[in-house]
C-alpha cells in the first residue's frame, strides 16, 4: 500500500521542468494543505528531474498564497549546474498564479573532515514511554504524525498563560511509519506549532511564510534510520511587528543530527 507521504507528494511529468500534483486530504491544514508538505512537494520535483545532479543540500520555500485543496503545476528549473553543485528554481502554481515557491541546493558531497557541534539532548525520556498526542479537534495533518512531547507541546488544554519560553521538544514519525528519506525529513521539520502557541499558550491565526530546511545526512544516512522515531527541538528568538523566528533540529535514531530549519512566521495578536 502506497504510503499517503508518497501519495501527497507524487508527480506526474507534463513536458519539460513542468509537473502535475494535488493535494491530499490526510495532510490538510487550517487553510489549505500542510506547509511541511508543500516543502517536500517542491523538493520531490527537483529530485525526479532527469537533469538532476547530486543530493539535496538545502531547500528554501516561500508561502505568497493559500494553496487550494484540488490541482496544482510545479516547475522545476535548474538555473546553473557547475561540476558539483546545482541550483534550482522551484515554483508552485495554480489556475495562472504562483502560490508556492522556492530554491534548492543539491551538490556532489565530497569524502573529507566532518564533526556536529549541536549534540543529542541528554536524558531524554524514551519514545516508547510518552503518550502520544491527541488528534482530535485539530487539523488532519496532525494525525499523520506520531507526535510525542517532551516538553512545551499542545497535548494539554491552551489556558492562555504565557509561558518563560517557546522551547518544543519532542518525538516524531510518520504515522503509519514510512522509512526516512529526503522527502520526509523535509516535511517533519514543519511538524512544530506556530511559536506563539506555544510562548503565549493560546491559538490565534499565524502561519509559515517562509521555511528553509538544510539537510545534514545523505540519502544513505537517512535510509539507515529506518522508520524510527526522530528527535525534534524547535524555539523562536524574538517576536516582533507581527512576525517571529523558529529554529528546530532534527536529530535521528543514532543520535545523529539530520537536519536543522529556520521559519519566519506571521502572527497576530
Amino acid at each position: 500500500m502506497t504510503h499517503p507521504l508518497d501519495e501527497a507528494t507524487r508527480l506526474l511529468p507534463l513536458d519539460g521542468n513542468r509537473f502535475q500534483g494535488a493535494t491530499h486530504p490526510a495532510y490538510a491544514n487550517m487553510v489549505g494543505p500542510y506547509g511541511g508538505v508543500t516543502a517536500a512537494t517542491l523538493l520531490n520535483g527537483a529530485l525526479l528531474h532527469p537533469q538532476r545532479l547530486g543530493e539535496p543540500v538545502s531547500l528554501t520555500v516561500n508561502f505568497p498564497a493559500p494553496v487550494a485543496d484540488g490541482a496544482f503545476e510545479v516547475e522545476c528549473r535548474p538555473l546553473r549546474t557547475n561540476r558539483s553543485t546545482q541550483h534550482w528554481l522551484l515554483l508552485m502554481s495554480q489556475g495562472g498564479e504562483v502560490v508556492a515557491s522556492g530554491t534548492a541546493l543539491f551538490a556532489l558531497r565530497r569524502p573529507g573532515w566532518s564533526d556536529t557541534e549541536v549534540a543529542l539532548p541528554e536524558g531524554l525520556p524514551a519514545f516508547d514511554s510518552l503518550p502520544r498526542q491527541p488528534v482530535a479537534g485539530y487539523p488532519a495533518w496532525v494525525a499523520a504524525y506520531d507526535m510525542r512531547f517532551v516538553s512545551g507541546g499542545m497535548d494539554r488544554p491552551l489556558d492562555g498563560v504565557e509561558q518563560p519560553d517557546s522551547v518544543t521538544r519532542l518525538w516524531v514519525r510518520d504515522e503509519p511509519p514510512r522509512p526516512l528519506d529526503f522527502l520526509a525529513l523535509a516535511a517533519a521539520c514543519d511538524c512544530f506549532a506556530p511559536r506563539t502557541y506555544v510562548r503565549r499558550h493560546q491559538r490565534t491565526p499565524a502561519g509559515t511564510v517562509t521555511f528553509t530546511v538544510n539537510f545534514h545526512a545523505d540519502a544513505a544516512g537517512l535510509a539507515a534510520q529506518g522508520p524510527h522515531a526522530l528527535f525534534g527541538q524547535a524555539r523562536a528568538q524574538a517576536f516582533f511587528g507581527g512576525y517571529c523566528d523558529q529554529t528546530a533540529l532534527l536529530w535521528g535514531a543514532d543520535g545523529r543530527l539530520l537536519a536543522s530549519s529556520q521559519q519566519v512566521q506571521y502572527f497576530k495578536g
